[in-house]
């Protein structure tokens, strides 16, 4: 059963990063087209509160208390793993190079091994310093070192705060459910997150704003609503609430390392749709990412993982295994 449940926490992992790493392809004529990031993100993040409304009903059974009840993981989950992650994100992108940007969030595996360490005072077993070394490298690898100039001081802070935000989403994730089903957890952190993304919009901290002129994509020229439907639908509603299943099944440090193959898929659906071509550094890296993980799940494999020893009847009652 243990396995059963940790293979299917992998398979859900691996849906997760993969729908989260179309979003870029599908954000990116949105941006072009005249969206603000934060009206992206906000569209974004209402439109998957919208889908996944009856579902979530569906799921609570009529305890809606059960939410009430977890209403800090709720609001946590709005607003650093929704709203936080997204602000930090493209405040960061602002004053340095994407790709610079996207490797410092997904040092959030790294960030929660060592809290993690500093907190339990017990260093990770070797095989998992490891494996996170080699996924950093990978990671690097598959980003490129180029841009690392333009790095500023705010700039690195907002990327730090990226990170701090995706370890909070892992972790979120990973927590006691509380009675409450992924996907109702997923749809009332999306229109808290939303609702906040609005409100900073308003104060003109960022600008917020949106078109309805068409944009290309697939060669053509379609309606404004396509990509955003697709990133609503894909890469957010499925996207968080698999990542939500996937963490309460493997913990959220594993959890999170499996979350790096979302820069392998955003890198080949850039490719298909962008026309950005892989380079043979790359397509290295991926691999170092994938033997990465491989080592960090092997170093946390739990010992109830283990096949139990046969147990013998004793005098009509049933014995206790030695």
């Amino acid at each position: 059963m243990v396995r059963t449940t940790r293979s299917d926490g992998i398979l859900l992992a691996v849906a997760s990063a993969a729908a989260f790493g179309t979003s870029g392809a599908f954000v990116k004529p949105l941006l072009e087209a005249g969206w603000s990031p934060i009206a992206a993100v906000a569209a974004r993040a209402l439109g998957a509160a919208i889908v996944l409304a009856i579902p979530a009903l569906v799921t609570l059974h009529g305890r809606y208390r059960n939410l009430l009840r977890a209403w800090r993981q709720v609001l946590g989950f709005g607003l650093f793993a929704v709203a936080g992650v997204q602000l930090c994100y493209f405040a960061a992108v602002q004053r340095m190079p994407v790709g610079i940007a996207i490797m410092i969030e997904h040092l959030a595996p790294v960030l929660l091994i060592a809290v993690a360490w500093i907190a339990t005072r017990r260093a990770p077993r070797g095989v998992v310093i490891a494996g996170a070394a080699v996924s950093v490298v990978g990671l690097v690898a598959v980003l490129g070192p180029s841009g690392v100039g333009g790095i500023d001081a705010l700039g690195l802070l907002f990327a730090l705060g990226s990170t701090v935000g995706c370890a909070i989403y892992f972790v979120i994730s990973a927590s006691p459910a509380r009675g409450v089903h992924p996907i109702a957890l997923t749809a009332a952190a999306m229109l808290i997150g939303g609702i906040a993304l609005l409100l900073v919009g308003a104060t003109g901290l960022l600008p917020l704003e949106a078109t309805t002129a068409s944009v290309p994509l697939f060669g053509t020229t379609v309606p404004w609503f396509v990509p955003l439907a697709i990133v609503v639908l894909v890469s957010t509603a499925f996207a968080y609430a698999t990542g939500v299943a996937a963490a309460r099944r493997l913990g959220s440090r594993l959890a999170s390392f499996l979350g790096l193959g979302e820069v392998i898929f955003a890198a080949v659906v850039s490719w298909l749709l962008l026309g950005e071509a892989l380079t043979v550094v790359q397509i290295g890296g991926g691999a170092l990412i994938i033997v990465g993980v491989a080592l960090v799940q092997r170093g946390e494999r739990p010992a109830e993982a283990l096949p139990p020893r046969p147990v013998e009847p004793a005098q009509g009652r049933v014995g206790t295994a030695r």
